[in-house]
């Protein structure tokens, strides 16, 4: 047994969600010493460039979780053209949805009617399409933008394990991204459907959107919620952020083609161009 199957296998039996909720209420506490102490150790330890921040100072954050979920400087992520990068982060996989079933890491498949909840028509919709898993890294900004302008349609809440979501589990937890507690968002768009689907992970003690605020932790079964009113988000619009890291997939319509430069382990930064659409 290898370093990376020891640290999956470990995963299994730990109370995913217990363990992330003592994070979430340490993470939300507003006692100076202790998130300032907090902060500035997790700056040191993940070499955090606080430069970017709209607010550089540490001590400026009212609580951990503010200084994680931090906004950018206004011009520090310029907006591409076609669909952009919804969040800074490794590529860990994109490519093409091949007889419904993504790419998790070399030699994993899993489908994209298990991803977005389990639902076979919405599922048919990406037969031909394409998709693309950004990783979130500690040290990375963790707010989530609109890859391409959209009128969001509906939400599913999708509860789950939470492994913890990284190159390692990725390799070792078959189906992860289908497994872990979820929020599946769909937009329709000029060039057709758009799911961007937030995926939960040890530690991340909640998911946000700027419509619904938090949504996880939710219910114990899936909830879906359809919006009447017209919410319409342009490219690079936040979207939600993580309170506390994890990945980001977005399931595309046929017709879009990423760049020739795009490729799998590419660090990209949010609003970077990944493709075009026809």
């Amino acid at each position: 047994m290898n370093r990376d199957q020891l640290f999956a296998w470990l995963q299994y039996p730990l109370p995913h969600h217990l363990i992330s909720r003592l994070a979430g209420h340490l993470a939300d506490c507003s006692t100076p010493w202790l998130k300032n102490a907090l902060i500035r150790q997790f700056i040191k330890t993940f070499d955090v460039d606080m430069r970017e921040a709209a607010h550089e100072d540490p001590e400026a954050y009212r609580t951990f979780n503010e200084f994680f979920t931090r906004p950018l400087k206004h011009d520090a992520r310029p907006i591409g053209a076609g669909v952009v990068s919804p969040a800074d982060g490794l590529l860990s996989q994109y490519g093409a949805i091949d007889n419904g079933d993504l790419i998790q890491a070399k030699g994993h498949t899993y489908s994209v009617q298990s991803l977005l909840g389990g639902n076979r028509n919405e599922a048919a919709t990406y037969a031909r399409g394409q998709f693309a898993t950004i990783y979130l890294s500690p040290r990375d900004y963790h707010r989530v933008h609109m890859p391409f302008a959209g009128r969001l349609v509906s939400t599913r809440y999708v509860p789950g394990r939470i492994f913890s979501v990284n190159q390692a589990t990725a390799r070792e937890v078959p189906g992860l991204f289908a497994r872990n507690e979820r929020l599946v968002c769909h937009f329709e768009t000029e060039a057709g459907p758009m799911a961007v689907v937030l995926i939960g992970a040890m530690i991340v003690a909640g998911i946000e959107t700027v419509w619904s605020g938090q949504v996880t932790p939710g219910a114990k079964s899936p909830q879906t919620t359809r919006f009447d009113d017209t919410i319409t988000l342009e490219a690079g619009d936040e979207l939600g952020r993580f309170k506390l890291g994890s990945s980001v997939v977005i399931c595309l319509p046929e017709g879009v083609a990423f760049h020739s430069d795009v490729d799998t382990g590419q660090m990209l930064r949010m609003g970077q161009s990944l493709a075009v659409t026809s």
